[in-house]
């Protein structure tokens, strides 16, 4: 399921939900699920319970968003990505200019 569109500290556009038009950068990639964690979206509050290490209260934590759900973002403009595959190495290519990125 995973794609190698996306990676670690890219800057993404959110295009769909409830934190449509933000930016941010992706924290962590979930393989497995195809879903992606960018820091200060789809930020919710968790009720964590005290434990003898740790302190309780209302602690905010950010959910996976689904790649569908994101766009990279090339200047300040959204782009989709294209792979391209070579003998030696693989690229990933904006679909818009052409530019390697």
């Amino acid at each position: 399921m995973y794609t190698k569109k996306f990676k670690k500290g890219d800057k993404v556009l959110v295009t769909s939900g409830r934190d449509k038009g933000k930016t941010g950068e992706i924290t962590r990639i979930l393989t497995k699920v195809g879903k992606v964690i960018v820091a200060g979206i789809a930020v919710y509050k968790k009720h964590v319970k005290a434990t003898q290490n740790s302190s309780g209260g209302i602690r905010p934590m950010e959910r996976p968003i689904s790649f569908a759900k994101i766009a990279l973002l090339e200047g300040d403009k959204p782009v989709r990505v294209g792979l391209v595959r070579t003998a030696k190495k693989h690229a990933r290519i904006s679909k818009k200019s052409g530019k390697t990125l």
